[in-house]
């Protein structure tokens, strides 16, 4: 299970649980806009208690600042939290009620969003499969990580093989998700816009700096330029 916890406040966009985002609370045009992320991931069984207790306090604190969350199906990542914490957590547990109480939000309170079903208004697709809300809304979220293979052939080779290209792929790929969230999120709140074809993986080079080897890759860097190339 990988996880992307926050390291910052919700002045930029702030990645959890792979698809959860603290958003900027005033509009902002974006374009290689910031981000801060901490990646946790399990090595075996044992540790599934710590990242369960890592993932409450990221929760937590989320809840306690935030003054706007979004994530896409997120409660499908609390439940997989939920059952595989040893013992309950405050802070998933609250998460959960949160999310489940989003649109009965108090004006000037804080505000949950879920992408996949809170943003109709500014779609045009019929699909709310998130690569797909992102093309409709013209970014562009290509995958190369994917290609040839699957996530779950990626953790399979990170857990048997330790593969660390893997791991990293692993990383982009939920590093991907949860920005692209996040910039659902703020077009469908108004606090955000950019120009047609705004690149992710531009975004996401930026914001890495080169702290991945993947990055550096010609397959990945040949994305760099205009926005579907390779």
């Amino acid at each position: 299970m990988v996880q992307e916890l926050p390291a910052s406040r919700q002045q930029r966009a702030v990645l959890l649980l792979g698809d959860l985002a603290v958003l900027p609370r005033e509009h902002t045009r974006l374009g290689a806009a910031g981000f801060w992320y901490t990646s946790a991931y399990v090595q075996d069984a044992s540790e599934t208690g710590d990242l369960a207790a890592s993932a409450d306090r990221a929760l937590r604190h989320v809840l306690d600042h935030a003054g706007l969350i979004a994530g896409h199906q997120l409660s499908s990542d609390l439940a997989v939290l939920t059952a595989a914490a040893p013992a309950p957590h405050p802070g998933i547990t609250a998460a959960r009620e949160a999310w489940r109480q989003r649109r009965q939000h108090e004006p000037g309170g804080r505000r949950l969003l879920d992408t996949r079903y809170d943003t109709g208004h500014i779609l045009r697709c019929a699909s709310r499969r998130l690569v797909d809300v992102c093309a409709d809304l013209s970014l562009d979220v290509t995958q190369p990580e994917l290609r040839g293979t699957s996530m779950t052939a990626l953790h399979r080779r990170w857990l048997e093989q330790a593969d660390t290209p893997a791991r990293e792929k692993i990383t982009v790929l939920n590093l991907r998700h949860a920005l692209s969230t996040a910039l659902v999120a703020a077009r469908a709140t108004g606090l955000a816009s950019w120009p047609p074809g705004l690149n992710v993986n531009t975004m996401l080079a930026a914001g890495l700096d080169g702290t991945l080897g993947w990055l550096n890759d010609p397959v990945f860097t040949a994305l760099l330029g205009e926005p579907g190339a390779a």
